[in-house]
């Protein structure tokens, strides 16, 4: 499913009517039908429910009140507050608003409405439905708009919103002015950037996307750079386990991962390959944790590597690391490796000189910020995924701004150096070397505790090793990777889930993908 900005969507209505002459009034009926299905759906039966509609001027205004008809021929009771004049609205939004009028609509117009009425309505409402701005707004809300998000936000009864809560950028998702904190929001034909970044995450609430018939050739014959990852996405990308198959037969993994009092992460990485299908995994970190610590499970093999006087990987582990990469399928780099500047030197080496397909996090891509070049030289093909710390390292530039921009960052960042980029984080983006990015709808806040990464990192490795591309693997790590988050928070709860009950739910979260 195709992510779009405010432009982009202008731009499908557009072509609906003009390249498929689908009347406009159809698609905003289509949509005003198909939202109030959905709220049907997810608020119980609509007979007697009392709803008040906040409406402007446009089309997200037009889309509530052919709405409130909707949810008045199903046994609502509705009541439509226009925050504009009458005189304003025009298109399909004044045909709606003239029907809903001529059909004895319970109406208030914004110069004739007391506060005192619409406190009383929004008191006694069972929901509210933002219909206000939709994609439009592009600068901080002003009277009355900013005044009618107050007064939805002070109403304890639930919010929906059109499109996108009135108050959020539907390109950058960050608050102008104010915001609706909605409890869903209901999105004509697509998602919007907005959704996905900044504050529109959380004020969005659950996202559902309504079919107004927009034609799925426009869509796909549109320059939309930016899709959503489901589960239909990834069918048919797990590699079949055909009778005769052998352990060779679903690759070799090397991680190099580890230091002093970071065993943990190098363990969790390499049990998290095996647990998505790699055939083996070899473990190579310091030859002292090697001797001290059993392997979290006995399929793992482990190579021991001379240290440094810290406990990490030393510069003169090169000769046998080159040679363990013979005959391995894959190579991920970082998980606790630690920033000694021998190590520094030995991970710039491998990714300069070795010709392997690699996964790249943690202090090994802070040994790439230390020279981007590196990316120029790389002999084989790279995925890294930094958080936003450290994709602000590879760029030069703040966690904040990162997060800001995240979009165009991961995109330019990809194109310019030839990687795979996975940018973590809530609703992480991939962005392949051609420029197009996906976005990961997986995951729960739980999810932010130590180890996680690395879980990811083995198992994007792990799917790597099986002969799955780069862009393909990094989807399939990241969704379920998400997926066995959200499993494993089912039983666990959110706040005191740990990175390695991730790693007992992949076997469900893998059985679910291939049903």
């Amino acid at each position: 499913m195709k992510i779009v900005t405010a432009a982009q969507m202008r731009s499908l209505d557009q072509g609906a009517t003009s390249v498929y002459g689908i009347p406009s009034i159809l698609l905003m009926e289509n949509a005003a039908r198909g939202l109030v299905d959905k709220i049907e759906c997810d608020f119980g039966p609509l007979q007697e429910k009392r709803i008040v509609i906040f409406a402007g001027r446009g089309n997200n205004g037009g889309d509530g009140i052919a709405a409130a008809r909707h949810l008045r021929m199903r046994g609502a009771m509705v009541a439509v507050y226009l925050f504009a004049e009458t005189s304003r609205v025009a298109g399909d939004a004044r045909i709606s608003l003239d029907i809903w009028k001529a059909t004895g609509g319970r109406f208030f117009e914004q110069h004739n409405t007391s506060s005192k009425q619409l406190r009383h309505d929004l008191s006694h409402s069972d929901l509210v439905i933002d219909a206000l701005l939709g994609t439009g707004l592009s600068q901080a809300l002003r009277a009355p708009f900013d005044e009618a998000v107050n007064a939805m936000n002070c109403c304890e009864n639930p919010i929906v919103s059109i499109d996108i809560p009135t108050g959020i950028s539907s390109d950058t998702g960050e608050i102008l002015g104010d915001a609706v904190r909605a409890e869903a929001t209901y999105t004509m034909a697509l998602p919007k950037w907005g959704h996905f970044l900044r504050d529109g995450m959380a004020y969005r609430g659950r996202l559902q996307v309504v079919d107004i018939g927009i034609p799925p050739k426009l869509i796909n014959d549109s320059e939309i750079k930016v899709e959503l990852i489901t589960a239909d996405s990834l069918k048919g990308l797990l590699p079949s386990r055909r009778k005769g198959s052998h352990k060779g037969s679903f690759g070799h993994l090397l991680v190099l991962a580890g230091s002093t009092g970071k065993r943990g992460a190098a363990q969790m990485c390499s049990l998290a390959a095996f647990r998505c299908g790699a055939g083996l995994v070899t473990t190579a970190w310091p030859k002292s944790i090697d001797a001290s610590t059993a392997p979290p499970t006995m399929e793992i093999m482990t190579l021991p590597l001379p240290e440094t006087a810290e406990g990490s990987v030393a510069l003169s582990a090169e000769k046998i690391l080159f040679a363990a990469c013979s005959g391995k399928s894959v190579l991920a780099i970082g998980p606790g490796l630690s920033q000694d500047p021998e190590t520094v030197q030995l991970v710039q080496r491998l990714i300069s000189e070795v010709a392997l397909p690699m996964v790249v996090d943690a202090d090994g891509l802070n040994a790439i910020a230390q020279d981007l070049s590196l990316l120029k030289q790389k002999k084989g093909e790279l995925i890294l995924t930094p958080h936003p710390g450290e994709m602000g390292r590879l760029i030069g530039q703040s966690a904040a701004a990162v997060q800001k921009d995240r979009f165009n960052i991961a995109a330019r960042f990809a194109e310019a150096w030839g990687v795979t980029l996975l940018l973590k984080g809530s609703h992480t983006v991939i962005a392949s070397p051609e420029g197009l990015l996906y976005v990961n709808d997986t995951g729960n806040s739980g999810m932010a505790t130590a180890g996680v990464g690395d879980v990811l990192t083995g198992m994007i490795a792990g799917f790597l090793a099986q002969g799955i591309k780069p862009l393909d693997a990094a989807r399939l790590g990241i969704a379920l990777h998400g997926s066995a988050g959200d499993l494993a928070a089912e039983e666990q709860g959110e706040v005191s889930l740990l990175a390695s009950d991730l790693i007992d739910k992949i076997p469900k979260a893998l059985m679910n993908q291939t049903k």
